[in-house]
């Protein structure tokens, strides 16, 4: 719309200040206000309704076709995309659906069985650690009678 730098701004201020006087100055701002943003919502409501005919006309679909046409490589990722979303649609009654639940089983199990197994490794660390802080700690309460006796 309009290019208004802080500069032309600071400048607009100043003039409408004098010409205007202090006392009305907020007032002139508010229905400067008021006006632009009546402007911008007819502005707004314009641009709808022009989106809506070109809606109503078809012109989405020539748009479509011409950035076919400009952009074939676009196009075709958008090609290869579709088709690689259509492969990976399956069917859960087709041969395909039957090996990818079977596939899924499988590796349900393989995660079960490895936290199992991880959560084993760590109960026998814990437990090894335990015996090892009991052994140090008996080691300890037996240290200052042997001092104690020699």
């Amino acid at each position: 719309m309009f290019d208004l730098g802080f500069g032309e701004l600071l400048v607009i201020g100043i003039v409408a200040l004098i010409v205007v006087g202090p006392k009305d100055l907020p007032v002139l701002f508010r229905n400067v206000g008021r006006f632009m943003g009546k402007a911008r919502g007819m502005a707004r409501e314009f641009s709808r309704a022009m989106n809506e005919a070109a809606d109503e006309a078809g012109v989405k679909d020539i748009q479509k076709t011409l950035k076919t046409a400009t952009n074939p490589v676009g196009s075709a990722m958008d090609g290869v995309k579709d088709a690689a979303r259509a492969m990976t649609d399956i069917k859960p009654d087709s041969a395909t659906g039957k090996l990818s639940a079977e596939r899924e089983e499988a590796r349900r199990k393989i995660e079960a069985s490895t936290a199992r197994a991880a959560a084993e490794r760590k109960t026998r660390e814990a437990r090894e650690a335990m015996e090892r802080a009991e052994a140090l700690e008996k080691a300890l309460a037996d240290q200052p009678k042997k001092e104690g006796e020699a």
